[in-house]
């Protein structure tokens, strides 16, 4: 399965918690994120990341074009939502795209357990047979 991962800066420190939490699942399955947070991960964990573009460079959109492809079967990304940080803009297009293109999403820590634990059981296995 393709995973993309996005995390906000104030966010970067819980994903990598919870990418190193989870390594044993996720070096399973191919992993795509925006810079920052790949070398974050990459260098916490030891997996294998292709880095895109930093999000606010273009990282995102670079990930909302993949969604659009179905080149993507899971977004887990870790949104800061407080007034200063949160960029609802730049976030619209690619919860759009995962919602027209059926992407399970995780915006917070609680809802990722659930979607990695699913792949891990096989339970997202029908995206295979979408695409």
């Amino acid at each position: 399965m393709e995973i993309a991962i996005i995390a906000d800066d104030m966010k970067k420190e819980l994903m990598t918690e919870f990418c190193i939490a989870y390594c044993g699942i996720l070096c399973k399955h191919s992993i795509c994120a925006t810079a920052t947070t790949a070398n974050y991960i990459s260098e916490a964990t030891g997996l294998k990341i292709e880095k895109m573009m930093p999000g606010a460079r273009g990282g995102a959109e670079q990930i909302a074009s993949r969604v659009a492809y179905n080149e993507i079967d899971v977004l887990l990304f870790f949104r800061d939502t407080t007034p200063q940080g949160y960029h609802e803009e730049s976030y619209t297009e690619i919860m759009r795209m995962c919602d027209l293109y059926n992407i399970p999403v995780a915006t917070n820590i609680a809802t990722a357990e659930v979607i990695v634990r699913a792949l891990d059981n096989g339970d997202l296995d029908w995206r295979q047979y979408m695409k």
